[in-house]
C-alpha cells in the first residue's frame, strides 16, 4: 500500500522581551535556578498579572510578516493542568481569541520549487518552569526560572507532507522571527522548540489518520530524524494489524527513536477558560499601521531581490538570505567589491567553512566584510591567484594583518603576470620533463587533456603558486603544441 504523510507543526518561539509576560521578573538564559522567579511567577496569594506591551508588539510584528489576521480583541484564557513546573496550576495562554489568525508562509524546498504553508494561529502564553532530574538521587529539583516567559505558539495546518518540507518550514520560521527581531532562534538554549503533529494515510484517501504529537525536538536535524522515525513506526504498526493511538511522544536522539509520553489531552480535558485577572486586549488599526511602517525587509523579500539585483541563483540567495546577519554582511562585501558572484562565492564558501569549523555565529567572524572585500579586489585586478587568495583568507583570519594588501606585501605573495619571466619558468619545467613532452605531443586529443594537467602543476609548483594560472594555461599550450 502507498502511504502518504500529514504533518502540522507548533513552533513555541520565546520572544526577546527583557520581563516576563506578566511580571517584571528579567529573561536572562543560564541563571542559577530559582533566581529569576517573582512572587507573581510563584504565584503566591493576592498577586495579580500585568501584560507586557513588548510581547503585544512583537506578536503584531509577526502576524503582519505572514500576512496575517490580526484579532482587534484577544483575550487570555487559563489552560488548567497540573505539573510540578507549573506553580499555579494553569497556564494563562489564549484560546478562542488569539492576537494572530490564519495567514500563510511561503518556503522554499530543495529542488527550486516554492510552495505555501497555511498557519491556523499564533497566540501568546506563558512558558512554564523546567524539572530538573540530574544529580537529585532519586528525587525531582524545579527551577522556575522560565515560568512567565513569554512564547508565540505558531501553528501551521497540516499541509506538510514530509519530513524535510517540515524542516524547511521551521528554518523559514527561525529565519523570520529573527529578522523582525522577536526571538533570537537560539534553538540549543531553547529559544525555539518544535511539537510534531505526524500522521499517516492511505495515498488517495482524504480524512486524515490518528496523529501522534512528538514533543519539544530542539534541532533541524532532530526534526527530520523524529518525524522519519514516527512515520516508519505508524506504517509498521497499521500494516501490522495494530492501531495508531493518539498521544504524546518524545524523540529519544541517542536511540534514534520515539517513545510514549502520555495519551494525549483535547481542548476540554483542559478546562478552557477566560483569566479574570486580564482584560481582552483591543489592538487599534492606527497601532498595526504604525508597525506595518516599521517592518524590515523580509527573508522572502530579500532573496527576490538578491536573485533580480544580482544575478544570483536562487540556491545562492536563498543560502545568503537565511540570516539577517549574513545577508547584511553579503551585501557590505558586494558593495564594497563590485562583483555579488564573486562576494556570494566568498562567504557561502570560505567564510561559512571558517564559521563551522570554529563554532563561529557571522558576527563573530574574524574576517570583517571589509577585509574579505579587500581580498576580492585583489583577485579582480590579478594581484593574486585564487589559490593565493585562499592563503590570504586564512592570515586574515589568524590576525596576520589589517586588510588583504598588507598580507600580500608583507608575505610576498604579490601574482606573477610578467609573460617574459613565467615563459622562462615554463621553459625549466618543460626541460625537466622531456619524457611526459614527447609523450603529450605524439598522444591524441583525448589523453592530452589529461595529461596537460600534469604540466600545470608542475608549472604552479615552480612558481610556488604566484604565476597567473590564464597566462600558464596559455602559454604552455602554445609552447606544447609549437
Amino acid at each position: 500500500m502507498q502511504w502518504e504523510t500529514v504533518i502540522g507543526l507548533e513552533i513555541h518561539a520565546q520572544l526577546s522581551t527583557r520581563s516576563k509576560i506578566f511580571s517584571g521578573s528579567a529573561t536572562t538564559f543560564g541563571a542559577p535556578p530559582n533566581t529569576q522567579a517573582s512572587l507573581i511567577d510563584l504565584a503566591m496569594p493576592g498577586t495579580l498579572p500585568v501584560l507586557n506591551a513588548e510581547a503585544v508588539r512583537m506578536a503584531c510584528l509577526f502576524g503582519l510578516a505572514i500576512d496575517a489576521e490580526i484579532g482587534a480583541t484577544n483575550v487570555f484564557a487559563r489552560k488548567n493542568y497540573f505539573y510540578p513546573d507549573l506553580p499555579k496550576g494553569y497556564q494563562t495562554s489564549q484560546m478562542d481569541q488569539p492576537i494572530v489568525g490564519r495567514g500563510h508562509l511561503d518556503i522554499l524546498l530543495e529542488e527550486g520549487s516554492t510552495r505555501r504553508i497555511g498557519i491556523t494561529r499564533a497566540h501568546l502564553e506563558e512558558d512554564a518552569g523546567k524539572s530538573l532530574h540530574e544529580d537529585f538521587h532519586g528525587m525531582t529539583g524545579i527551577d522556575l526560572n522560565r515560568a512567565g516567559t513569554p512564547l508565540l505558539e505558531i501553528v501551521s495546518e497540516p499541509d506538510l507532507r514530509n519530513a524535510r518540507e517540515a524542516v524547511a518550514y521551521v528554518r523559514a520560521i527561525h529565519a523570520l522571527v529573527r529578522y523582525l527581531g522577536i526571538c533570537d532562534g537560539n534553538m540549543a538554549e531553547g529559544s525555539l522548540r518544535c511539537d510534531c503533529n505526524v500522521s499517516v494515510r492511505p495515498k488517495g484517501q482524504t480524512t486524515f489518520g490518528t496523529r501522534a504529537e512528538i514533543k519539544n525536538v530542539n534541532s533541524f536535524r532532530f526534526i527530520e530524524k523524529a518525524i522519519n522515525h514516527e512515520v516508519q513506526r505508524q506504517i509498521e504498526l497499521i500494516e501490522d494489524g495494530g492501531q495508531v493511538v493518539q498521544e504524546t511522544r518524545l524523540y529519544d536522539p541517542n536511540r534514534d527513536e520515539t517513545r510514549s509520553m502520555r495519551t494525549k489531552e483535547e481542548a476540554n480535558d483542559y478546562r478552557y477558560f477566560p483569566c479574570p485577572d486580564l482584560l481582552p486586549v483591543v489592538i487599534e488599526r492606527s497601532y498595526l499601521e504604525q508597525l506595518r511602517s516599521s517592518l524590515p525587509e523580509l527573508p522572502t523579500q530579500k532573496r527576490e531581490r538578491f536573485g533580480q539585483q544580482f544575478g544570483l541563483s536562487a540556491y545562492d540567495a536563498s543560502v545568503l538570505s537565511a540570516s539577517r546577519e549574513m545577508a547584511d554582511y553579503f551585501e557590505q562585501v558586494q558593495q564594497a567589491c563590485g562583483d555579488a558572484k564573486l562576494a556570494a562565492n566568498w562567504v557561502m564558501g570560505e567564510l561559512s567553512s571558517l564559521l563551522n569549523r570554529d563554532g563561529l555565529e557571522i558576527s563573530q567572524s574574524p574576517v570583517s566584510a571589509s577585509q574579505l572585500a579587500s581580498l576580492i579586489l585583489r583577485i579582480l585586478d590579478n594581484t593574486i591567484s585564487g589559490k593565493i587568495a585562499k592563503m590570504v583568507f586564512e592570515a586574515l583570519a589568524s590576525g596576520e594583518g589589517h586588510d588583504a594588501d598588507e598580507i600580500i606585501e608583507k608575505k610576498g605573495l604579490k601574482q606573477v603576470t610578467d609573460s617574459a619571466a613565467i615563459e622562462q619558468m615554463l621553459d625549466g619545467v618543460l626541460a625537466a620533463s622531456p619524457a611526459q613532452v614527447e609523450q603529450y605531443r605524439s598522444s591524441d586529443e583525448a589523453k592530452r587533456g589529461k595529461m596537460f594537467g600534469f604540466f600545470v602543476g608542475q608549472a604552479m609548483k615552480a612558481s610556488k603558486g604566484k604565476a597567473n594560472p590564464q597566462q600558464v594555461n596559455e602559454l604552455l599550450r602554445r609552447k606544447l603544441e609549437g
